[in-house]
């Protein structure tokens, strides 16, 4: 029997293109949007935080709200407006236009995820930051620990683009089974796998909603709203769930990384 895949694409701005896929559209931010966008300011929500939780305010909808009537055996995925799943683990160009990406895009379940019961997307590496961008955003770390900045591992890059210290606080506050595997984990990899965007089945969903936000409040009462200002600080809570989820769908689960790519879908509307 063909296995049922559920894709939620979530965006802050409608968009003709993404109307024409066969995803579940979803709507977050301060714009209005049509009834073909799920709305997640009914039910249980998090709507008034979404300024800080970026994607994340969906997440927890999807949660309170639809997780639990969805059956157990259906794959549920999330993406957003400009970073998308990709049919294959063998697509290496550079997708060039909407064609493409829809001609391109994963609609259906790979035969390649039979032995896994999850899939995040394949990992960044991080690059050695420049001398003088260490001066000027690392310099803690350079005074502190300067062992860390020959490591280029993921606490450094999380001090110099959003706070020195703040992932290391946070990591703190995580339940204890996963601290020191969090802190060892952070502390000895130069990769991550980013954006947020997974795949996986309604028991480990579960989970992953239930451990995740459970951590990302207690972290508001460390570091609250009110000094979250900026692009590097604004979206706090979404970038310590983005490492965490890389960390958690590993120890948790057994996934697949999969090919993702990032397309600007305004670029092309503008055209049109």
């Amino acid at each position: 029997m063909e296995e049922k895949l559920s894709i939620y694409c979530i965006t802050n701005l409608e968009s003709p293109f993404l109307e024409k896929l066969n995803y579940n559209l979803v709507g977050v931010g301060d714009k209005s949007f049509s009834n073909k966008y799920i709305n997640c300011t009914s039910g249980k929500n998090i709507q008034k935080k979404e300024k800080h939780y970026s994607e994340l305010t969906f997440h927890y909808w999807f949660w309170k709200n639809k997780l639990n009537n969805l059956d157990n055996d259906t794959w549920i995925g999330f993406c957003q407006k400009r970073r998308f799943w990709l049919k294959n683990n063998e697509i290496d160009k550079e997708i060039k236009n909407s064609e493409e990406l829809n001609e391109n895009l994963l609609k259906e379940v790979p035969k390649d995820w039979t032995n896994h019961n999850s899939v995040i997307c394949k990992p960044i590496y991080l690059g050695r930051p420049k001398f003088m961008k260490i001066v000027k955003r690392g310099w803690r770390n350079l005074i502190y620990n300067p062992s860390s900045v020959i490591k280029r591992n993921i606490k450094l890059h999380f001090d110099m683009h959003h706070g020195y210290g703040l992932l290391e606080k946070a990591s703190e506050l995580l339940k204890e089974d996963d601290r020191n595997d969090f802190l060892n984990y952070i502390n000895n990899n130069n990769f991550f796998n980013p954006h947020i965007m997974f795949i996986s089945k309604k028991k480990i969903l579960d989970q992953w909603f239930s451990d995740s936000f459970e951590w990302l409040f207690k972290c508001e009462n460390l570091f609250g709203f009110d000094q979250l200002t900026g692009y590097d600080k604004e979206r706090l809570y979404a970038y310590l769930a983005e490492r965490y989820a890389s960390f958690w769908f590993k120890k948790y689960s057994n996934p697949i990384m999969w090919n993702w790519t990032f397309f600007d879908i305004s670029e092309q509307e503008k055209n049109v």
